[in-house]
């Protein structure tokens, strides 16, 4: 958690996403993720917490379900969404709060 807080405090925008390695949409997701952290690399920090190793994290942030991303900007939760999610759609809601 300490890590995760720090990250968001010393980064304008984060990705994060809860994943479990057994869970077959988080395993489809792996390389929209990979894309996406390469898209944004240098500029918009990507975190993965494996949601069965940061099950207290993942409880106190509220994710519930997985693959969840949630997107920080300015230390404060801004989006989140459960399930898969188009590599465009990611790029995009991360472009917007980093133009905001």
């Amino acid at each position: 958690m300490d890590d995760l807080l720090k990250i968001a405090k010393e980064n304008r925008v984060v990705l994060i996403e809860f994943y479990a390695t057994w869970c077959p949409h988080c395993k489809k997701m792996t390389p929209v993720v990979d894309d996406v952290a390469a898209l944004f690399e240098g500029q918009v920090p990507v975190v993965r917490l494996d949601i069965d190793k940061h099950s207290d994290l993942a409880d106190t942030i509220g994710a519930t379900s997985i693959p969840t991303f949630l997107i920080y900007k300015d230390d404060k939760e801004v989006w989140r969404h459960s399930g898969e999610v188009d590599a465009n759609v990611l790029a995009s809601k991360i472009n917007q709060f980093l133009l905001d």
